[in-house]
């Protein structure tokens, strides 16, 4: 590993989380292009990445047939047998190697952008598998940088985005805050970030209330609904699976001390918490109290 390429392939691969095999196939398809962009024949050209030199061996392989159509592609047995004795037969390839030292700056350059592509590509795909069932998981970040509107939040190596829409009119970012948001999408996409983020979500809401209250966690009460208009109000409904436990005390907290921590995370939004009913007239009259309805 003494080797400075196979150094800086390890270090790619770590620095982007992808497999170090996946930059190798990456430097052979690079090679690949940029010696058809210079050879410019018929040849079916193969690269094959030499761990021992570190370099990409180039070969044009050709086909032994009994007559010959294509010079390029093909070899006749007369010719194979005169190169490898009576081992050759019809239907086997042969590898003949070819110089990549001729290929040039224009070859490098051709390389260097198919390597970044691919490495780009593999890491979009491990983005993708990692993340794409993770949707409704909240996560902690970073605020890093803002894209006319958007803010760019990192998370660990990545980057994730949050919408404009995404965002509560209550709340101001500033580079470097930390920041709590739902994953609301992971999407393929070959530009921008692909993990979607929100602050609006209802889901959002859901996972503060599970963390700060044990019994929603616990499985004591459950959330039966919750909507918001972020950055105002919000109105979540509960049910107690349990007769002798209040669900309505047991997400305001001693002297509203659970209900405040969601409040603050959320730049003061007023939270509404009533209790769920099977019975649509006493569930309105609950999610609409102090207010009394007349019919």
């Amino acid at each position: 590993m003494n080797n400075p390429l196979l150094q800086t392939i390890e270090a790619l691969a770590k620095e982007k989380g992808i497999e170090s095999d996946t930059i190798i196939l990456a430097i052979e398809d690079a090679v690949l292009t940029a010696s058809r962009k210079y050879y410019k024949t018929g040849e079916n050209l193969k690269t094959r990445f030499n761990p021992e030199t570190a370099q990409v061996d180039l070969f044009a392989i050709k086909h032994i047939v009994s007559e010959v159509t294509n010079p390029d592609t093909e070899i006749s047995l007369k010719d194979a047998q005169e190169l490898y004795g009576d081992e050759a037969e019809v239907d086997m390839e042969i590898e003949f190697p070819k110089r990549t030292d001729v290929l040039g700056r224009i070859a490098a350059q051709t390389a260097k952008q198919v390597i970044f592509q691919k490495v780009r590509e593999a890491e979009r795909e491990n983005v993708f598998s990692e993340f794409s069932d993770r949707t409704g998981e909240v996560i902690n970040g970073i605020v890093k940088r803002f894209e006319n509107g958007d803010v760019i939040v990192e998370m660990g190596r990545i980057e994730a985005l949050l919408r404009r829409r995404d965002q509560s009119r209550a709340e101001n970012y500033t580079t470097g805050d930390r920041i709590r948001a739902v994953i609301v999408d992971v999407t393929k996409e070959t530009k921008g970030q692909q993990v979607i983020l929100s602050r609006t979500d209802p889901a959002l809401l859901v996972k503060m209330f599970e963390q700060e209250v044990p019994e929603i966690y616990d499985g004591t009460v459950s959330i039966r609904g919750a909507v918001r208009e972020a950055g105002d109000r919000a109105k979540v409904a509960v049910h107690s699976n349990e007769r002798d436990i209040d669900p309505v005390g047991s997400c305001v907290g001693m002297k509203g001390t659970r209900v405040q921590a969601i409040i603050r995370e959320l730049r003061g939004e007023k939270i509404d918490i009533v209790e769920w009913s099977e019975d649509p007239i006493v569930f309105i009259s609950n999610a609409v109290s102090p207010a009394k309805f007349s019919e």
